[in-house]
């Protein structure tokens, strides 16, 4: 039986409950963002005297925006670099043997599937001694090709797994009308199964990136120039003595976050699409 459609005043009502509900959620989720904007222009006297609402224009201290960013760029260079070579080479390695596990049926296949799944349970603190001792005898330690190969190898059990259901999932009939032809694997792989697995690749560059980006611990321990930090690491390095001078911190963390504001920006419908497009694969 079905139920009787509400009367346009109450189905109104509940409309504006629900954007209200949005609203409100939006805007406690965009308080850090106004708070860290706000402080940005304020020096530790006018902070400390109003730490909530902004000062006026024309007490804004830009000598912030200045420092942050004398302070900052070199470590989003380096940071940037790091992200971008290690997510296309983990991708790239991730393909290859997604497409070997997804189409080859060898001898104990399915164990060392299993086996390999297993690396998914193994906390990556609990590597942290044996592997800085693998980059000490491979004099890789205070260079950002450290953090890269540790990112490519890192990153390869979760992109295998995603990355193997998708390719399963396409029809074997492409991939023998393509050997028919004469196509190689390579060629199959680059004219198949990137074209139809475009929206979880860049879900996936998306994920790899934030991780390289937001990686904290690894550039800790391996590097030691200032000249090679990350944004992680030489953020650290604002905290004073003594004395924190929140403006300058504020202005550095606001310039740290502009990248990735940008790639969400850019890459939010892409994310989306692989989302609903895994969710009706399903």
């Amino acid at each position: 039986m079905k139920a009787a459609p509400l009367p346009p005043g109450k189905k109104k009502g509940r409309e504006w409950i629900k954007h209200l509900l949005i609203l409100i959620v939006l805007g406690l989720e965009l308080v850090p963002f106004y708070m860290m904007m706000q402080i940005s222009f304020k020096d530790n006297t006018t902070f400390i005297q109003n730490p909530w609402l902004p000062s006026w224009i024309g007490d804004w201290q830009w000598g912030n925006w200045i420092f942050g960013a004398r302070l900052i760029l070199p470590y989003v260079a380096n940071t940037v670099f790091v992200a971008v070579t290690g997510t296309v080479a983990s991708l790239f390695v991730a393909l290859m043997a997604a497409y070997f596990f997804a189409r080859y049926r060898m001898p104990l296949h399915g164990f060392l599937w299993s086996a390999f799944l297993i690396l998914m349970l193994m906390p990556s603190v609990a590597n942290i001694v044996p592997l800085f001792s693998l980059l000490k005898s491979m004099n890789l330690l205070n260079t950002l090709w450290a953090l890269i190969i540790v990112g490519v190898a890192g990153g390869q059990v979760f992109n295998i797994y995603v990355l193997r259901n998708f390719i399963e999932d396409i029809p074997r009939d492409l991939f023998e009308a393509a050997e028919m032809d004469g196509a190689s694997h390579f060629q199959q792989l680059i004219h198949i199964v990137i074209p139809m697995s475009g929206p979880i690749l860049g879900t996936l560059a998306i994920l790899s990136f934030l991780n390289m980006w937001n990686d904290f611990l690894l550039p800790l321990i391996v590097l030691r120039d200032e000249e090679l930090f990350t944004i992680g690491v030489g953020l650290i390095y604002l905290d004073g003595e003594y004395v924190k001078q929140w403006g300058r911190i504020m202005a550095a963390f606001f310039i740290a976050s502009i990248p990735l504001i940008i790639l969400f920006l850019f890459t939010m419908k892409l994310f989306v699409r692989s989302l609903s497009s895994g969710a009706i694969k399903g």
